[in-house]
């Protein structure tokens, strides 16, 4: 029987990090709802008893039901049924089986019915459930936009929508239009409110909405009557059992097939004002975006660890010229290298996860006393970790899964163009990643400004302070020349003054960061379990090469030149 948890030992890992020992106590408020509910933890190694026990019910729920159907439910697809979404029959049974399970409101307070859990197992869950089919993920991880109404709505909407997402229902957010993609200031779904009845109404269209026809949705819109910015714009939150939504038609999609992407008509639709009027794209959109980002670099870890295990176990099978292919160079490179990607894409999803975990229980802290001086001052350096290292976990992460479920096909050869094989389903499925909750390019612009106000140094600079083996000090020496080179490359590029030039070579300075991170995480992986040695030696020889050839791009490179890349 296949057990995504059990057989990873790669999750364990990372569920035993330090920071969980302190991260568990404050989300369980040093254990103090063991007295109001049974399943509540009494001690941490309580806590991560629960916390494998759920895993280990996801990781089979995963390999043996949602990997079992994720052909099936590629090839079937949902359809447009009186204006409503109809799963394919594979999709519901995967949501049956996790609702059956009690996987729905992993991180939601018990006062809800959720499970109260740490973000790091409820990401987890994502990460294996994307290996097994990434279109699935989509529908039973948006459960993550109950975060919002639980940080955002009124107590009354918290206790009328948060059980229902706990108890299975599904959720979707309703944001781009078709003429408001990237750019959620253009959106103009009108929102009228009704002094007749107390009530707001919603009309207009939205299209590309992940899982569109759920149950409970956040919808931006325009409250402001006359505005075209985003100071007009609110949220709502949108009852399915209200009316006055119908799905026009779900998008034919690349990948992902099983996961429906509708474009949706509002006629008079039912909704409610979430949090305060005009502060839908500036405050909540940004918070609802910042986790969907965390949920896609799980994602993408998901389907890159997928595409891993489809490579290597293809090479080791299949025989030419007298020897299985992995005995060829060109071959063990690859898959060496597409295993160094993942572990350093997993390392930095959950060292991200671990930032926003840690500022969002003080931020919950706060809602119920006044933090301590230390406690504010910790909660908002975590803040600005989160800040940074989303979009980079999103953005690198989602680059190396199109890479690596690129290099899983090249492995199969022409056998892996064929629909025989699950790379070539895997090979669509991972295209969206870096492109859906904001494109690659997208994240460098919320990732840029630490790079130029020296956040991601200043933590690069912490990780050259931790303590690891001795052993694998020269490979620290060779990224502090890395690092050495990043900081260069930094102090010529914003030299210029010059925000076009810098915006131009946004994206390398970022990407020098992130493979000095990456590199960073894995030997601190390593220290921890000698089975990361290899990935965190592929991998600083390939962010070597990286940093180096971004390095002499910009050394060499005169601002004039831009204007050659215009025509």
């Amino acid at each position: 029987m296949a057990n995504f948890y059990l057989d990873n030992s790669d999750l364990k890992h990372h569920l035993n990090h330090p920071l969980m020992k302190k991260l568990v106590a404050l989300r369980e408020r040093n254990y103090s709802d063991a007295k109001k509910y049974d399943y509540a933890p009494f001690n941490f190694e309580d806590a991560m008893d629960s916390y494998e026990k759920v895993l280990e019910i996801a990781g089979e729920i995963s390999g043996e039901i949602v990997a079992a159907n994720a052909e099936d439910v590629d090839h079937e697809g949902p359809h447009v049924v009186d204006g409503h979404v109809v799963y394919a029959k594979g999709t519901q049974k995967n949501l049956d089986a996790l609702v059956k399970a009690g996987l729905m409101g992993i991180s939601i307070p018990r006062r809800y019915n959720g499970l109260n859990f740490s973000l790091v197992p409820y990401i987890m869950a994502a990460d294996m459930v994307s290996r097994a089919d990434a279109g699935f993920v989509n529908i039973w991880g948006l459960q993550d936009c109950a975060e919002t109404i639980y940080e955002f709505a009124n107590e009354e909407q918290k206790q009328k929508y948060l059980p229902r997402v706990c108890a299975g229902e599904t959720m979707a957010m309703d944001l781009t239009e078709p003429d408001a993609g990237s750019d959620l200031q253009a959106v103009m779904l009108k929102a009228t409110y009704s002094e007749a009845d107390g009530c707001w109404y919603l009309n207009g269209v939205k299209r590309f909405i992940t899982n569109g026809d759920g149950h409970i949705a956040l919808v931006l819109a325009r409250s402001e009557e006359g505005t075209k910015d985003g100071r007009g714009l609110s949220m709502f939150i949108y009852d399915r059992n209200d009316g006055g939504v119908t799905v026009r038609r779900i998008e034919n999609k690349m990948g992902i097939k099983g996961s429906p992407t509708c474009e949706l008509v509002f006629k008079n639709a039912k909704a409610e004002l979430c949090g305060s009027r005009k502060l839908g794209l500036i405050k909540y959109v940004m918070a609802l975006m910042n986790g969907a980002r965390l949920g896609i670099a799980a994602q993408s870890v998901g389907v890159s660890e997928a595409a891993y295990r489809e490579a290597i176990a293809y090479a080791r099978d299949r025989k030419q010229f007298g020897q299985a292919i992995i005995e060829f160079p060109a071959v063990f490179e690859m898959i060496s290298l597409m295993k160094a990607k993942l572990d350093a894409s997993r390392s930095l999803l959950y060292e991200t996860t671990r930032f926003v975990d840690m500022y969002k229980a003080y931020e919950d802290i706060a809602k119920e006393r006044s933090l301590e001086p230390e406690e504010r001052a910790e909660m908002k350096a975590y803040q600005k970790l989160a800040d940074a290292f989303t979009p980079m976990a999103k953005g690198m992460s989602s680059e190396f899964c199109n890479q690596n479920a690129y290099d899983c096909v090249q492995v199969h050869g022409g056998s892996g163009f064929m629909k025989d094989y699950a790379c070539e389903r895997i090979y669509r499925d991972a295209r969206i990643t870096s492109i859906y909750e904001g494109t690659t390019q997208l994240q460098v612009v919320a990732a840029i400004r630490h790079v130029t106000t020296g956040t991601y140094l200043h933590q690069i600079e912490a990780y050259e302070a931790a303590e690891i083996a001795p052993e694998l000090e020269p490979l620290r020496d060779r990224l502090k020349a890395m690092k050495a080179a990043y900081v260069k490359a930094v102090e010529t590029v914003t030299a210029t003054k010059d925000n076009e030039y810098i915006d131009f070579q946004a994206r390398r300075m970022v990407e020098m960061a992130g493979h000095v991170i990456m590199g960073h995480l894995l030997l601190n992986d390593a220290t921890r379990n000698e089975s990361f040695r290899q990935s965190a030696e592929v991998y600083i020889n390939f962010g070597e090469a990286e940093v180096a050839k971004h390095a002499a791009f910009i050394e060499r490179f005169n601002p004039e030149m831009i204007a050659a890349y215009r025509k």
